[in-house]
């Protein structure tokens, strides 16, 4: 029997778990709380992992050091990152033995939801951002170090109250009339779900590899990406979810601390989360179908909706991306790319109406003022020429049947063609109009966000009519679209258009 040269700082049995059915989940659960340059030892009975580890190694940037037989099991030593013995603290009390399992908690349902808390209604032509906002660099950094276990809870949200009271104070300085948080805590607007959701964990776009259909394809993807993929994290099931913990109520209760103004919160959207959700040989061991996670996904973000209206959120934003996938992405047996991994899907009939259930189901009867869904167009990239393009007309039908009081919708990017493509969108619906896109670094004059805000109120009139940047400044945390400063002179110039709108 052959030994390692070196100790492990920590270890776990796998058992005869493959990188294809959670052991890589396993891995990065004992592997993000270690220094750089520390050992783990990945103790394995499954013949295929001597072939599938190294790649894994390869890709997402550590180290196999040695690998040593144990009778009837291989072990693995792994370092993280880069491996220069000369460096290596010797493991002492820290060294733990890890469990072969995942533990999976009991999920807690409330009894009752509570009920809206009052809000003042929304102006029409009233300025908000979409919801992300860049983030400092030192935030960043405590970011990473919080995701890898590294940094303690208490101590990142020091770091992240600082950047929302920045965040906060530049939309006031611009004169918004609805403010969010920016997002400062979040990875992404969607996955940092993962990490608050019971039964859940968040693991690097890199890790998702061994279960993909086509490796090369979704490697192409990768590489592809503004953002690098190991930096971008996704939500991955491995029991029954639950929310034991808010998603956002936190954030509006320190947001409201700050600000007397309305306050904007968003969320993933239901189908978003359900697509990025199911992954086979990963969230099938926890729902037996597609349709049963939706179940549960719809349930929490509900809870979620009644707990955020009651601690007094101005209007709640469901994020919605995966539509336009939909509408214009070519039809595939395997996963593609946007804003994160998604599941396999049906054809676009199915998947709109599942779409339309899901959301009905999470809003349903909750006030439509206090709810908005927003449909991105794809702001993965700065690159406005790929695919995906085309006018909001396919969804029409959808936007029309979901009971939101508010749409807010990207119509400055040239992919999204032009307004008269909605003119039969109920009465009732509020059009949060994109007057700006905010993946241009040139801010846009008065004039010009006065002219696109005058087409939208001849369509829709003025009474219907708010207006918003395309997208969040920040889609993902690593990928701000602008600065700081070029996202409140944004900003501020539609305050002064809607200002000169109303006659002021």
């Amino acid at each position: 029997m052959l030994s390692h040269p070196y100790l492990p700082h920590a270890s776990f049995d796998g058992g005869d778990l493959d990188c294809g059915n959670g052991l890589l989940l396993l891995i990065r659960k004992h592997i993000d709380p270690l220094a750089l340059g520390q050992l783990l030892e990945i103790r394995s009975s499954e013949p295929s992992v001597a072939e599938d580890l190294p790649a894994w190694c390869r890709l997402t940037g550590n180290k196999l050091v040695s690998t040593a037989r144990l009778e009837q099991r291989t072990s693995f030593l792994v370092a993280k990152g880069a491996f220069d013995p000369r460096t290596l603290s010797q493991p002492g009390s820290e060294r733990t033995a890890m469990p072969l399992a995942q533990p999976v908690v009991a999920v807690s349902v409330p009894a009752t939801l509570p009920r809206p808390a009052p809000a003042p209604p929304l102006e029409p032509l009233a300025v908000m951002g979409v919801g992300s906002w860049p983030r400092p660099g030192w935030l960043l950094r405590a970011l990473h170090e919080h995701l890898e276990g590294r940094l303690s809870h208490a101590d990142f949200d020091a770091a992240a109250d600082d950047a929302v009271r920045l965040a906060i104070r530049a939309q006031e300085d611009a004169g918004v009339d609805v403010v969010t948080d920016g997002e400062q805590r979040r990875d992404n607007y969607a996955s940092f779900v993962g990490g608050l959701l019971d039964n859940c964990q968040l693991i690097p776009l890199t890790d998702l590899l061994p279960y993909v259909d086509d490796p090369a394809k979704f490697q192409r993807e990768l590489d592809s990406l503004d953002v690098p993929a190991s930096e971008v994290r996704h939500p991955a099931v491995f029991g029954p979810l639950g929310r034991s913990r808010s998603l956002a109520v936190h954030e509006l209760a320190f947001a409201r601390t700050l600000t007397s103004r309305p306050v904007k919160v968003a969320l993933p959207g239901p189908y978003l989360l359900t697509r990025t959700m199911w992954m086979e040989c990963i969230s099938d061991r926890a729902y037996e179908t597609r349709a049963a996670l939706a179940e549960d996904v719809v349930r929490v973000l509900r809870e979620e909706l009644h707990f955020l209206l009651a601690a007094g959120a101005a209007l709640v934003q469901f994020d919605e991306p995966v539509l336009t996938e939909v509408a214009y992405g070519e039809r595939s047996d395997n996963r593609t790319f946007m804003c994160g991994a998604l599941g396999e899907r049906g054809s676009t009939e199915e998947e709109l109406a599942f779409a339309q259930e899901l959301l009905t189901r999470t809003v349903s009867g909750v006030p439509a003022e206090r709810i908005a869904l927003h449909v991105c167009r794809g702001n993965w990239t700065r690159d406005e020429t790929v695919a995906l393009a085309g006018d909001y007309e396919p969804l029409v039908p959808l936007l029309s049947a979901v009971p939101f009081g508010t749409l807010v919708l990207e119509l400055c990017t040239p992919r999204a063609g032009g307004e008269a493509a909605l003119k039969d969108l109920p009465s009732d619906r509020r059009i949060g109009v994109g007057v700006v896109n905010q993946k241009h670094a040139r801010v846009e004059s008065v004039e010009e966000i006065v002219a696109k805000a005058q087409r939208a109120i001849r369509l829709f009139g003025q009474e219907r009519v708010l207006l918003n940047p395309d997208c969040g400044f920040a889609t993902f945390a690593d990928n701000p679209i602008a600065d700081s400063e070029v996202a409140r002179r944004k900003l501020a110039n539609m305050v002064e258009a809607s200002r000169r709108l109303r006659g002021g």
